[in-house]
């Protein structure tokens, strides 16, 4: 059953229009990503649906009852609470004064709270950083159980092991979800839909992010066939016209006509693609050479005894807890930072280019315009191919339109101001790239090329992310900073690790033999599927996508263009009320099923 409705929804923000008429439903059991380049109105479009934000024109039509909880990517918390009051006062009910005296809330708000890497439950709001407090905010959201959950950005400011415990957590909520996350693991294994927003169009795919990548393949390459069809059918006509034939007949009159057509038929082309194109530059053999370094505040040990040499063909990625040291440790590479004890000495031919997690010094050009902050680095700017483009042109290449390249910095989103800071340090032509979080505010688009750039960059890479998937493409050695201060070398990419780890910890707890004698005792093979029950989940896996393809296109036609006939209308009306039952019902089912098998 659709929980809430948007029909001909119209947003323009004067110089971007961010809807034109976009229609869609949430149901039920939706688990929606929604994707788009920065900018492209993904926080808009979220608001809206949450009530925040006003709508142009169109409807939005949410069920009675229906509880909406909106996690924005700056949430707006009491700094003089403490954690734990924080959560208990977005939560109180008036009709319900003993709810605080509940125990067993206080202590499903402590264990997601621990799980989000939150265990100071008494410290003020006030003394926390801004990735605390997303946590709180994002375990808030959960804990009020609602119908529909809004998240912008979920997993920012989440180490891994914390994405891990909310994307299983995800799975298992019973309610909807829509979501906007740069997290494509996490966006395969949470989402069975996928939102997209292009160009203020809405286009939805009923599957997870894999299999939107398919489709959206296969429409481009049928767009791309259709304008090669269309180009060859359109040079034929105006060679026919340019002929100068005279429209004695109706046949002759139509094909001019025809002609004209073609030549004014426009196509909507591919969701535009970044070009990052820029020239590098040479790279000597000694790039960073870190020798016994060593790094504390007060009684607290982050870095100890570190000793590395960076070589300029390393792809290394930094992993670590929530402040153990990972920026600290970046800082000292670059020599921004002092270490305590120990030296750090860079090669003379290293330019680095350092992207730091809050693009600062963004801060100080607010009010400047788009293409003069970037002139700052050149008016003209050679690219890989030996040629020259102007700074504007460079700017187009990255997705910023001629009217948006002469506004403010101020008026970009926060990914757009991320995009464009990229493409500065990048127009620099380091050969030394250190990336502190790269993969946050930036969309999915803008990764996949950033990703495809570093396999092939010239110079040595050095990054901290909690991106798995981005540690996976772009990395070769992985360096965790462990409790205490101590660094541990492993190679391979991010999986490699997790294999690492996951054997080292299956040699220290071996698991105990199962007691086959002992029926029902806590060694007990755990429960299986039947063959009846293995096959009839099989057909709820099959059944299930088919039912939401059908709801799709039934909900497409009442909303796009409805039956002009009553009874036409009640009829797919009541048909559609039928397949939400249908899969309302075999979800459960396959829940069921399903957690028999883990």
């Amino acid at each position: 059953m659709s929980i809430f409705t948007l029909q001909s929804i119209k947003k323009d923000f004067g110089i971007k229009e961010i809807l034109k008429d976009a229609s869609f439903s949430l149901g039920n059991f939706d688990k929606i990503g929604l994707i788009g380049t920065n900018g492209s109105g993904k926080s808009t479009l979220l608001k809206m649906i949450a009530g925040l934000e006003s709508i142009d024109s169109g409807q939005r039509i949410v069920n009675s009852g229906t509880k909406i909880v909106y996690l924005p990517q700056q949430p707006n918390l009491d700094e003089n609470l403490t954690v734990l009051e924080q959560i208990f006062h977005v939560k109180a009910d008036p009709k319900n004064p003993n709810w605080e005296d509940n125990w067993e809330t206080e202590t499903n708000a402590k264990i997601i709270l621990t799980k989000l890497g939150v265990t100071d439950f008494k410290v003020k709001i006030g003394n926390l950083s801004g990735g605390y407090r997303k946590r709180i905010a994002l375990a808030t959201a959960l804990l009020d159980e609602p119908d529909v959950l809004l998240m912008d950005e979920p997993t920012n400011h989440l180490d891994a092991q914390s994405v891990e415990w909310l994307q299983g957590y995800l799975n298992k909520f019973r309610g909807a979800i829509l979501l906007i996350t740069h997290d494509r693991y996490f966006l395969d294994k949470v989402t069975n839909r996928i939102l997209e927003i292009d160009r203020g169009d809405l286009f939805s795919y009923s599957g997870n992010y894999s299999y939107y990548l398919e489709k959206k393949a296969m429409a481009e390459e049928s767009n791309l066939n259709t304008q090669r069809k269309h180009k060859g059918l359109l040079r034929r006509e105006l060679e026919w016209l340019a002929k100068g034939p005279k429209a004695r007949s109706t046949k002759q009159k139509a094909r001019i006509e025809r002609a004209h057509a073609l030549k004014n038929t426009e196509f909507k082309q591919a969701q535009g693609k970044i070009d990052i194109s820029t020239v590098g530059r040479r790279i000597g053999k000694k790039v960073v050479e870190v020798q016994n370094i060593c790094k504390g505040y007060g009684d607290r040990t982050l870095i100890k005894d570190f000793n590395y040499e960076f070589s300029p063909e390393d792809r290394i990625g930094i992993i670590g807890s929530n402040g153990a040291g990972k920026s600290t440790l970046l800082e000292m590479i670059i020599g921004k930072l002092s270490p305590d004890t120990g030296t750090v000495e860079i090669g003379s031919t290293i330019h680095i280019g350092y992207f730091d997690q809050h693009s600062e010094p963004l801060d100080t050009a607010q009010q400047q315009r788009v293409i003069d902050y970037l002139k700052e680095e050149g008016e003209f700017i050679k690219i890989s191919d030996g040629t020259e483009i102007s700074a504007s042109q460079m700017l187009e290449r990255f997705l910023f339109p001629g009217n948006q390249q002469y506004a403010p910095i101020s008026k970009l989103s926060g990914g757009e101001k991320r995009r464009l800071f990229l493409l500065r340090i990048l127009m620099s032509a380091p050969n030394l790239l250190i990336l502190d979080e790269p993969t946050n505010d930036l969309d999915v688009q803008t990764l996949a090329v950033l990703e495809e750039y570093l396999e092939d960059f010239n110079g040595c890479v050095v990054t901290v992310s909690h991106d798995r998937y981005f540690l996976d493409r772009c990395v070769d050695t992985i360096l965790e900073i462990e409790t205490g201060g101590n660094i541990r070398s492993y190679p391979g990419n991010y999986s490699t690790y997790l294999d690492f780890k996951k054997q080292e910890e299956e040699e220290n707890n071996p698991k105990p033999t199962p007691n086959k004698g002992k029926s029902g005792s806590k060694y007990a093979k755990p429960k299986k599927l039947s063959f009846k029950q293995a096959h009839e989940l099989e057909i709820l896996e099959a059944k299930i996508p088919q039912l939401e393809a059908e709801k799709i296109a039934i909900e497409k036609t009442l909303y796009d263009s409805p039956p002009s006939g009553f009874s036409e209308i009640q009829k797919l009306s009541q048909k559609l009320s039928e397949i939400n039952h249908e899969i309302e019902k075999g979800t459960e089912r396959w829940v069921e099923l399903s957690e028999l098998t883990t």
